[in-house]
């Protein structure tokens, strides 16, 4: 059943015969088909874009809304049906895994998102066509975008034909970790203690800045981890904490 209705509550703008056949290109790589390219298109539109365009129009941000919730839905309803004997925490844990922004980023750059964005001129020149909120929120949008356009059937195959190599990687423990979830629950269960980051320095220019930051534990410092924003130096630095103290002691976890 297709969900769309008359009213549909967004207003799209037009979408030009150029960007159409830039979009269907797009559809291809992907291995999806619109009804409407507008719903597309507008998947594709920050706000950034909408606030310089020369008429009002959308932005993405109602569709990344409800392409969050689809994406959960999907995920939690197949990792349910293939685990039937892993309890709630576990399932849990792997769902946090599989539609984290880190593994957003990785699916929109599979299907080269990032080359489709409309995007304002002051965010492109600060490089937001490769920064991982923006991708990973623009991914989330065309689920949405495709479930408003197609119905959960279509929307859960497109969603799981990217989803399912990840998922497999969690199961098989050759994902990317959240270092700085594993080092707090190992050093709170080890220390009863929280690791305390530092930021030492940054450098370069405001939009290819550079973070060195440092993890203190138990009065032991690691790192300085490095990255282009604090997030990325925090993991860095956990990363080497963590494995770390998880070699002088592998049977404690």
């Amino acid at each position: 059943m297709n969900p769309i209705k008359k009213n549909f509550p967004v207003k799209t703008p037009d979408v030009s015969s150029k960007r159409r056949s830039s979009l269907r290109l797009f559809e291809k790589q992907a291995g999806i088909r619109f009804k409407r390219l507008d719903l597309l298109n507008l998947a594709f539109i920050h706000r950034s874009y909408a606030n310089e365009y020369s008429q009002k129009i959308e932005n993405n941000e109602k569709l990344e809304f409800l392409g969050d919730s689809v994406l959960g839905l999907i995920t939690a309803d197949y990792l349910f049906n293939i685990l039937p004997d892993k309890n709630e925490g576990f399932l849990a844990k792997v769902k946090s895994f599989v539609v984290s922004e880190d593994s957003l980023d990785f699916l929109a750059r599979s299907i080269h998102v990032d080359k489709y964005l409309l995007i304002g001129k002051g965010e492109e020149n600060s490089g937001g066509r490769n920064k991982k909120a923006i991708l990973a929120d623009c991914m989330e949008a065309i689920i949405g975008a495709y479930y408003l356009d197609t119905g959960y059937r279509e929307a859960s195959k497109f969603v799981l034909q990217l989803l399912v190599p990840e998922i497999t990687k969690v199961l098989e423990d050759r994902h990317k970790k959240d270092y700085k979830t594993l080092l707090q629950e190992y050093v709170q269960k080890k220390f009863h203690l929280y690791p305390k980051y530092s930021l030492l320095k940054k450098f370069g220019p405001d939009h290819d800045k550079t973070f060195l930051i440092e993890v203190s534990v138990n009065n032991k410092t690691f790192g300085p981890g490095e990255g282009k924003n604090k997030k990325e130096a925090e993991q860095n630095a956990a990363a080497e904490a963590y494995e770390y103290l998880v070699s002088l002691s592998p049977k404690s976890l």
